[in-house]
């Protein structure tokens, strides 16, 4: 055989070759756009994650600065907390002093109020005694008894002078010398009674400022009594403020607390 026919016969197997290569070619053209492009969407989602990574570890600093924010500011709370606590204790303290200092109050009101009605007692009982005594004292019974003697002296008088109209001269004599006596009786009398009258009225006077001194004892009882009433008012307004900021404090310790829950949760 020669050249020529050989190439003839095999002609048609190269250009199965030749074509098997161009398809091969072809088909790798293909995979390589593919794999190109299955690159740049890989590349494309790979941009996409760094972006969200980056998202990611900002919302961590984020996070993590609002964590340090919320640790000072629970750190804050409890010493908020802590104060409140101890306020409310110092309050409970005043208020249980305050209690105690209002049941002495008390205590000093209801003696001074026993020892007023002890003393209003004893005046009444003086001031009985002395109506006693002053009905039985000796110039009252002796003033009743110059009374009565001056009652019959005017008795007699009137006797006298209805015998007057009697025209005998020694009865009209004995009566002027018994007139006499008697004048001279009732100037003893009325000196006397004077005396007394003088002695009565000093003990009036007496009596007198025995009253006003009760009186003054009176005014000044009152007085202590007006001032205890107001300091116990004073402590029982004192009390209801007193409690009333404790139920405020409570309720913002109670807040405080509930906030500071809140903020453990998260």
């Amino acid at each position: 055989f020669t050249f020529a026919e050989m190439a003839q016969q095999n002609s048609p197997s190269l250009i199965e070759v030749v074509k098997q290569v161009a398809e091969r070619q072809h088909s790798q053209a293909s995979e390589i756009e593919k794999s190109k492009t299955v690159l740049f969407q890989l590349q494309a989602k790979f941009q996409e994650l760094e972006k969200e990574i980056n998202s990611i570890l900002l919302e961590t600093k984020t996070r993590e600065r609002e964590i340090h924010l919320q640790d000072d500011a629970i750190e804050v709370t409890k010493y908020h907390c802590e104060n409140l606590e101890a306020q409310v204790r110092a309050l409970y303290s005043e208020n249980l002093k305050l209690r105690c200092d209002a049941e002495t109050v008390q205590e000093e009101f209801e003696m001074i109020l026993a020892r007023n009605n002890e003393y209003r007692e004893k005046i009444k009982d003086h001031r009985h005694l002395f109506w006693e005594m002053e009905n039985k004292m000796p110039v009252m019974i002796e003033l009743a008894k110059k009374k009565a003697v001056v009652e019959e002296l005017k008795t007699k008088k009137e006797e006298l002078m209805h015998d007057l109209q009697n025209p005998e001269g020694s009865v009209i004599k004995q009566v002027q010398e018994e007139i006499t006596l008697l004048k001279s009786e009732i100037t003893t009398f009325k000196d006397l009674i004077n005396k007394k009258t003088d002695f009565l009225e000093e003990e009036k006077k007496k009596h007198a400022k025995l009253r006003k001194e009760i009186e003054v004892q009176n005014k000044r009882y009152d007085a202590i009594l007006k001032r205890l009433h107001c300091q116990l008012n004073k402590v029982h307004s004192n009390k209801r403020q007193w409690h009333w900021n404790i139920q405020q404090l409570e309720k913002k310790a109670a807040e405080l607390r509930k906030c500071l829950g809140v903020v453990e949760l998260q």
